[in-house]
């Protein structure tokens, strides 16, 4: 199974986030996609909402994780965001403290001075990674929050302004955070808790915000949790973090621990392009359509797969995945 998984997403044509990496309209290959069908969601068929607008939760088990659940296809060729909503949760334990957290419905989502909105920062000048890679700037991520921001009323933080520490205050009482930046599984400070965002830096701190620091910050008993209704991670295999038997250790987790209900992170590295139109459909679906953060993703991506101006291709579109509340 775990090599099945991996196969299918080579299969979709996961690769490294560029802004010239905008993905081809060609004919893809689906049969890997139709095992994991197989394998995963006919066993359990004639269990699912027959009403495409009620929701399925997947808690997926390892390498589960990494399955691009909207993208599975059936006998007859249909995606499976194309007859259900669809939500995953790193564990049983983070949905329940998901559904506590829930503060309102989406249609009361806020805009202006508490939403955040962040778009590719000077990047640190540390190597990253086994091969000792240098962070690549991202101008695609530096557009689409622009276009974010203009449509939540907000300024966005964009090069040298996005630094750690402003970051951070800022977060602590925006109900709406947009980060768009690169996102790493990397264990930057060794202490075993992968994951971080890339910021820029002050001069004294290195710009990663990482997982562990998220937890010090926002999650411990003691300290004052994030009010954010909504964060969305459109970055760098954000939602992939070290995959262990409980769950998912990285961002989402210890965005859950912080006090967020509602988490939309990335499987993949997602082309600029396409991440630029797929967000702009999401935030039109939960402002102006007033949908349910989990319908309003499934729009999007629908959106996506059938419009002429989307992209049909997995890869252009199956990659974000909503953790936690629907509303």
């Amino acid at each position: 199974l775990q090599e099945l998984v991996k196969v299918s997403r080579e299969q979709i044509g996961v690769r490294s986030r560029s802004s010239s990496n905008s993905t081809s309209q060609g004919t893809i290959s689906t049969t890997h996609l139709q095992q994991l069908y197989q394998l995963l969601i006919e066993p359990i068929a004639e269990f699912l909402p027959q009403n495409e607008e009620e929701r399925i939760i997947f808690i997926p088990h390892k390498e589960l994780f990494l399955v691009p659940f909207p993208a599975l296809l059936d006998a007859n060729e249909i995606y499976l965001i194309e007859k259900h909503t669809i939500l995953t949760a790193p564990s049983i334990q983070a949905l329940s403290l998901t559904s506590k957290q829930k503060r309102g419905v989406s249609s009361n989502l806020p805009r202006g001075e508490e939403v955040l909105v962040v778009g590719n920062p000077l990047l640190p000048k540390q190597r990253i990674g086994e091969n000792s890679e240098t962070l690549k700037s991202l101008p695609g991520a530096e557009q689409e929050a622009i276009n974010i921001a203009a449509m939540l009323n907000t300024t966005p933080l964009i090069g040298a302004q996005a630094t750690e520490p402003a970051i951070v205050q800022k977060m602590t009482n925006a109900k709406v955070i947009h980060l768009a930046t690169h996102g790493l599984l990397d264990d930057i400070n060794s202490v075993g808790s992968p994951g971080a965002i890339v910021l820029a830096s002050s001069g004294n701190d290195d710009g990663f915000l990482t997982s562990g620091e998220i937890m010090e910050k926002f999650g411990q008993a003691s300290a004052t949790p994030l009010q954010a209704e909504l964060v969305v991670l459109s970055a760098c295999d954000t939602g992939s973090g070290d995959i262990k038997g409980e769950g998912v250790i990285g961002l989402s987790r210890s965005l859950i621990a912080a006090g967020i209900p509602t988490i939309v992170v990335s499987l993949w590295k997602v082309p600029d392009d396409e991440t630029n139109l797929l967000m702009r459909e999401f935030y039109t679906n939960l402002y102006e359509r007033k949908l349910d953060k989990a319908q309003a993703m499934r729009q999007a991506m629908l959106t996506m797969l059938n419009d002429d101006g989307g992209n049909f291709d997995p890869i252009a579109w199956a990659a974000f995945t909503v953790i936690g509340e629907a509303e």
